[in-house]
């Protein structure tokens, strides 16, 4: 799911609307635990819609709910597991990553697995530099698909000492400046077929290939802004999966830093005053379009009541209770990104200072 689809379901607003979060096993035997576990948080729902809709209300919804966890694949599941379900949606998303159990009948849907799924989780381009060929793969996490398209593969026509396109001769003529110029015009052929790639999918970049060929492609990129990182290598004939392997620590280091960079962007805003910590001042400023940058940190969940503006909160017991937001931190993170600003999930532990949640402000 990438963020447009995201923030269409972040725009849906009307009660009830219903979000199961499951984690999910996918090693035997634990696995034979997912449709249980999925039936129980079904159950849990349905007996919440009777109790705060009326009949009319929740009769279509519980058996459109039924018919849409009957439809889970419990053969291709991967870490966890989100239904999304109101009068007009029914929606399953698979996670990557677990997430806490958990049903929310609400105003909205509980979006922030999503948004830590497009964070912690990205999507990115791997382009293998080659003569034989170039190929550019779509990646998620550590799965790489390859693209068919925008030329992708492309096979380097040039002279090269395979004898594939002759060389000039004559007194003077320099062959390697010869041939380097033809690798640089097939290397800007590829960066363009990158360019019409990224123009209907600007993702992150990584590329792998041999010293010169990086050399290459780094002298005539126009796509230097995307690139995170570089695997060293000729992985003309590796396979998916393998390269696989080699790629996603790269990305993963690329969320490390962008984990600390929004550390040290909250510690100048704290030099500077310009930040609030605690979920109470963080919601009323949220709630204000105060928000530049919102830091939460992964595992922190608020059940609250809200006052008849919306503008404060107050803890409650049970978060089931009609009137109640099931994660107030849940709305802070749709509040802020509908206004313009940006969340960072950082490791539990990072913000104890700040009683797990903080905000840079823009004034």
């Amino acid at each position: 799911m990438n963020r447009s689809e995201i923030a269409q379901l972040q725009a849906i607003h009307g009660f009830p609307a219903v979000t199961i979060l499951v984690p999910t096993e996918q090693g035997w035997p634990e696995n034979r635990q997912n449709p249980i576990r999925v039936a129980n948080l079904v159950r849990e729902a349905e007996e919440r819609l009777r109790s705060e809709c009326s009949a009319r209300v929740w009769t279509p919804l519980i058996a459109r709910l039924d018919a849409l966890a009957a439809s889970i694949d419990y053969e291709h599941l991967d870490a966890g597991l989100a239904l999304f379900l109101d009068q007009d949606i029914a929606r399953i998303v698979h996670l990557p990553f677990p997430v806490r159990e958990h049903v929310v009948v609400d105003e909205t849907f509980a979006t922030r697995a999503l948004v830590a799924t497009e964070q912690q989780s990205p999507r990115y381009w791997v382009l293998v530099l080659s003569e034989r060929p170039t190929r550019l793969y779509r990646a998620f996490r550590d799965t790489l698909t390859e693209v068919h398209a925008h030329g992708f593969p492309m096979t380097y026509q040039g002279p090269g000492p395979d004898g594939s396109r002759p060389l000039p001769g004559g007194r003077g003529t320099h062959t390697s400046e010869y041939r380097d110029e033809y690798r640089r015009q097939f290397f800007r052929a590829v960066d363009i077929a990158l360019g019409e790639a990224m123009a209907a999918e600007p993702l992150p970049l990584v590329i792998t290939g041999v010293d010169r060929y990086l050399a290459y492609f780094r002298e005539v990129s126009a796509h230097a802004g995307t690139l995170v990182g570089t695997v060293t290598g000729n992985y003309d004939r590796t396979l998916p999966n393998d390269l696989a392997t080699l790629v996603w620590p790269v990305m993963q280091e690329d969320l490390a830093r962008q984990q600390q960079q929004a550390l040290d962007t909250l510690a100048a805003a704290v030099d500077g005053q310009r930040y609030v910590s605690g979920i109470e001042e963080v919601w009323r400023s949220a709630a204000e379009g105060r928000g530049e940058l919102l830091l939460v940190e992964s595992g922190f969940a608020y059940a609250a009541r809200s006052d008849a503006a919306g503008m404060a909160i107050r803890p409650v017991k049970a978060p089931t209770l009609p009137g109640t937001i099931d994660d107030a931190v849940d709305e802070i993170i749709e509040t802020v990104i509908a206004k313009g600003g940006t969340v960072a999930f950082v490791p539990d532990g990072s913000l104890t200072v700040h009683r797990r949640i903080a905000l840079v402000t823009r004034y």
